[in-house]
């Protein structure tokens, strides 16, 4: 029987849409995950913005005394989206430095609906990992089966032989916030290799 070690993970970034999304669920999540995430004294990782999902996580934490480093593009700044009550802003030079820095702050990362932006961070990281560059827990905030279609194509991707289970199953899903972040405490990185062979298949 595993046991949960709820402080395992302390600093966690957050792929999530500028937009709110049509369905008012989606950004009543995104508040509820910032919640619960400064309840369990864990730090928030993001883009650094005050708009759509990724301004109502960060308020949902910092009006729970939760802590929030924003990490943002330099031109990102000339447009004034950037959140005024921030614990830390970092400003960096490229999107591709954000995410670096997103990586090296975070022991964790968690992706909620977004649009190309967001599946465009989720895959990186989770890419990095299945060629073993981190073994930090990736979960997918699964809200209204919104990532249902996107699970269903990974899964074909499997059955077609361009994917393992294995790496599949890097990606820690629910529906459900204190369920996803258990499960993503409990998460063991796997130890094989990228690349699948033909006895594999």
């Amino acid at each position: 029987m595993s046991v949960k070690n709820l402080n395992k993970i302390t600093h966690v970034a957050v792929f999530c849409g500028s937009s709110p999304g049509s369905d008012p669920l989606y950004e009543k999540q995104a508040i509820l995950l910032g919640e619960i995430l400064a309840s369990r004294n864990i730090n928030i990782i993001y883009g650094g913005t005050k708009i759509g999902l990724m301004g109502a996580v960060a308020d949902g934490a910092l009006q729970n005394g939760g802590t929030v480093i924003g990490v943002l593009p330099d031109f990102l700044r000339e447009k004034e989206i950037a959140h005024p009550q921030l614990s830390k802003l970092i400003i960096v030079e490229s999107m591709h430095e954000r995410k670096t820095k997103m990586h090296d702050l975070s022991n964790a990362f968690i992706a909620l609906p977004g649009g190309f932006g967001t599946l465009e961070e989720l895959f990186e990281i989770i890419t990095w990992a299945q060629l073993g560059l981190h073994q930090k827990p990736i979960g997918l905030l699964n809200m209204k089966g919104f990532y249902d279609p996107l699970l269903s194509q990974l899964q074909h991707m499997v059955d077609q032989g361009f994917l393992k289970k294995v790496n599949y199953d890097m990606l820690v899903t629910s529906s459900h916030i204190e369920t996803l972040l258990d499960k993503m405490n409990q998460y063991e990185a796997p130890h094989t290799g990228k690349w699948i062979e033909k006895d594999e298949r």
